[in-house]
């Protein structure tokens, strides 16, 4: 059985001006345990709670971001699945944006640093491909979401 867990990838607008991906960054958060990855904010179910209120407790307690904070964007889930120690993990991911992009990120302990990021220094950091991936396919529902605009 594989370990499961829940997150958002988190993204703010700069200026309603530029079409994305040039006005978008994304929240990454650095753990302070391990090699300090750099994710979005994600964590494991408690028992008998769904997905999606997982995510949004996850996202509260790693970056002090409310569910009020943000505006979960419709028609965006990806799965990741990945080993971690030898164990199978799922990952899944919605997309929300930051409702006001002054709002302050509160770390929890289990991270050490945050980071705004654009796409491709968002890549960077984050490093694995799947990620990489999804943050890239974040950004192109964006893009297809504001040519239907």
């Amino acid at each position: 059985m594989a370990l499961r867990a829940c997150g958002f990838i988190v993204f703010r607008r700069l200026a309603s001006c530029v079409a994305p991906p040039d006005n978008i960054e994304f929240l990454l958060l650095q753990t302070s345990y391990g090699q300090h990855h750099w994710t979005p904010p994600k964590g494991h179910a408690d028992p008998g709670e769904d997905d999606l209120t997982t995510a949004l407790r996850e996202t509260k307690e790693e970056a002090g971001l409310s569910a009020e904070d943000l505006q979960v964007i419709d028609g965006f889930l990806k799965e990741l699945r990945y080993e971690v120690k030898g164990q199978p993990k799922e990952v899944l991911y919605w997309l929300a944006e930051l409702r006001d992009p002054g709002t302050e990120v509160t770390l929890s302990d289990e991270h050490q640093n945050y980071r705004w990021a654009r796409l491709e220094d968002a890549c960077t950091l984050a490093q694995h491909k799947d990620m990489q991936d999804t943050l890239r396919a974040a950004c192109r529902h964006l893009e297809a979401r504001q040519e239907k605009q």
